[in-house]
């Protein structure tokens, strides 16, 4: 680590998605090597990512209301918060970013690709599939950026990082020009896990952020089409 230079903002991308209790826990291990890394580079601020799954099910959700995820992995991000937590002594500043589910990036990513076949989705009791909250690849890189230029003392303890409007995985979907195919929804499965972008919106004002299903896959298109 000597030989990495000075930087304002470390930004914690790393982590475990996928695995045993024992692999996803690999996530709260990372955050003392996150503190090591920006003590090393005289760091003040220190975003790390963490998840919309520490909340469970729910609409609205907001950074007040209580964890209760419901997999493995929502309860190793919040285990990783609480490591954050725990460095209360740190000189740093450190926010724990509840990212959305990323376009092109999250479990249905691969079935945006035309080339797979058709995307299973689960139709409910109201005749609706899942909506969920979503941001795109450029407007996530785009926070990322702004909440570097923050003061330290200006950020939160955690924050919501979401387009303004949850969308439906059905016009995720269409924007790709994917077919579908439907399947009743089990008894287990959970329509809707929506955030609320409030706290994001006051913080970065200045931010146009993608709203449509449209829009969203055309971001992403133009990143995996760029050389």
């Amino acid at each position: 680590m000597p030989a990495i230079p000075p930087c304002d903002t470390v930004i914690a991308l790393w982590g475990q998605v996928t695995g045993s209790e024992e692999n996803l826990a690999t996530n709260a291990r990372l955050v003392a090597h996150t503190e090591a890394l920006a003590e090393v580079c005289g760091a003040r601020r220190v975003l790390h990512f963490s998840s919309s799954a520490v909340y469970g099910p729910g609409t609205r959700l907001s950074e007040s209301d209580h964890a209760r995820p419901v997999n493995t992995y929502g309860a190793a991000k919040l285990a990783m918060e609480q490591a954050v937590q725990a460095l209360s002594a740190s000189p740093r500043r450190h926010c724990c970013l509840r990212v959305a589910n990323v376009i092109g990036a999250e479990n249905q990513g691969p079935k945006l690709v035309k080339s797979a076949g058709p995307v299973h989705l689960h139709r409910f009791a109201n005749g609706e599939g899942p909506v969920r909250s979503y941001i795109s690849p450029k407007d996530l890189a785009d926070i990322l950026r702004a909440l570097c230029d923050l003061p330290p003392g200006d950020l939160p303890e955690c924050l919501n990082v979401t387009a303004p409007q949850p969308l439906s995985m059905e016009s995720i979907m269409r924007a790709a020009e994917r077919p579908i195919h439907w399947q009743t929804a089990p008894d287990h499965a959970v329509q809707s896990v929506t955030l609320d972008g409030s706290r994001l919106a006051r913080l970065l004002p200045f931010l146009y952020l993608s709203t449509t299903a449209d829009q969203m896959i055309h971001d992403w298109h133009s990143l995996e089409t760029r050389q």
